[in-house]
């Protein structure tokens, strides 16, 4: 099985779409039996994570199919308990396919972390002397992991900033460190509390913050794709759905709402790997914020010479393959292993696509038939379930719901007793 094309994969078991999922990836069926709530990841495991562990929570993964990631096929999981979001990606991602997929690039994953500066007399001097001094900072950072520099990362540069405030002027430095596979927090953290001493004495001043800035705009991932015309539903589709989306670049209300529908892919994919969603999604909407101060859509979209659809998304995307939950967590291991990457940057590209991918459902349902249609369809089968409908009995208790517009519990409550007492 080489295509992630898996036509009628919704309406399978769970056991026969996991079979699917792990002949896709090359993986045996007992390698995706973490994925089940009782294998997955233990207290014992749990206890050595965080602080004050009672248990853990469970959310739901689902498989995203059809995406075509710089040129190789991918299933992605996604960990989300919002409805809609796994099947938005899947159904998108399938309008891309005749377009060549998802196109992808990225620059080296370069993390900053910064080292504040206090009561510095002479700020524009001492700037200038940490510039000079930067050949001995630098390798003194590198010292602190000499792994990283091995495989061939490291300290790529260091800026010095003035930053004035209500306070005084403070003295900042970053460094620029190339973290390979890694999310990087951990190494550079470590870089900058080992140079801290030589850099208040150089400044003449004191450190106080020693650590990495989440607006990590040095390490970024591109992602663009041709969205088909017909697919779609014809150019009115397209024309109503570039006006959708170019409210979000003028309004900032609109924006927030749009960019959270990106955010459902990315946050989804980041979860599911184990890595850092909160760092994540930091980047991300700081990225969204224009030189002069103002919050715009982090998406763009245009129409082609031939009347398709073209989305491209250009965000930070500081996430990694070593270190943190992502090895540790068994369920986010098994998850990455379904992706088929080898390198942090493979990943995020996906996650990017992922985030266009849903971007464009929303929009597309916005055009449309508008957002609830859909959403609410699949919003009804947790009502039906939270009502104490059986599984056997669910799709009617929907199919009701849906037809009356009546998406309630005690309407669920109502169409379950009429169901038994026919017997």
């Amino acid at each position: 099985m080489t295509s992630s094309r898996m036509s009628g994969f919704r309406d399978l078991g769970v056991e026969e779409r996991r079979k699917q999922v792990a002949a896709f990836a090359g993986l045996a069926d007992e390698d995706l039996r973490v994925l089940d709530p009782g294998h997955g990841l233990l207290l014992e495991q749990a206890e050595h994570m965080v602080e004050n562990v009672v248990g853990v929570l469970g959310i739901p993964v689902g498989i995203a199919t059809n995406f075509v990631v710089g040129g190789r096929e991918v299933l992605v999981p996604m960990a989300t308990e919002e409805p809609s979001v796994v099947a938005a990606a899947s159904n998108l991602a399938r309008m891309t396919r005749d377009h060549g997929g998802f196109i992808t690039s990225a620059t080296p994953p370069l993390m900053q972390a910064q080292i504040q500066v206090l009561d510095v007399p002479d700020p524009a001097a001492a700037r200038q002397r940490l510039l000079v001094a930067a050949p001995e900072l630098m390798a003194l950072a590198d010292e602190q992991d000499p792994a990283l520099v091995a495989f061939g990362g490291g300290v790529r540069d260091l800026v010095v900033r003035e930053v004035p405030s209500s306070r005084q002027t403070y003295v900042v430095v970053h460094l620029v460190v190339d973290v390979r596979d890694a999310m990087g927090a951990n190494a550079v953290n470590t870089m900058a509390e080992a140079v801290a001493p030589r850099v208040a004495e150089i400044a003449g001043g004191r450190t106080l913050l020693r650590i990495l800035t989440n607006k990590a705009d040095r390490r970024v991932t591109r992602v663009s794709a041709v969205f088909d015309r017909d697919l779609l539903g014809g150019p009115e589709v397209v024309e109503n759905m570039l006006d959708a989306a170019e409210l979000a670049v003028a309004d900032p209300y609109r924006a927030a709402t749009h960019n959270k529908g990106i955010m459902n892919g990315i946050t989804a994919v980041v979860l599911a790997t184990g890595n850092d969603t909160r760092a994540v999604e930091a980047g991300a909407h700081s990225h969204a914020i224009t030189p002069d101060g103002r919050y715009t859509s982090m998406s763009r979209y245009e129409r082609t010479a031939d009347g398709h659809l073209v989305g491209t998304l250009e965000l930070p995307m500081p996430v990694g393959l070593v270190g943190g939950a992502t090895k540790v967590h068994p369920t986010a291991r098994a998850n990455v292993a379904i992706t088929g990457v080898t390198t942090a940057a493979e990943l995020a590209e996906i996650i990017l696509a992922v985030g266009l991918a849903q971007n464009a459902g929303a929009l597309r349902a916005l055009a449309t038939e508008g957002i609830q249609r859909g959403h609410m369809s699949l919003h009804a089968r947790n009502v039906a379930a939270a009502a104490g409908a059986r599984p056997e009995e669910i799709a009617v208790v929907v199919e009701r719901m849906v037809a009356e517009r009546a998406i309630r519990a005690e309407f669920a409550e109502q169409v379950l007793a009429e169901m038994r007492s026919r017997g």
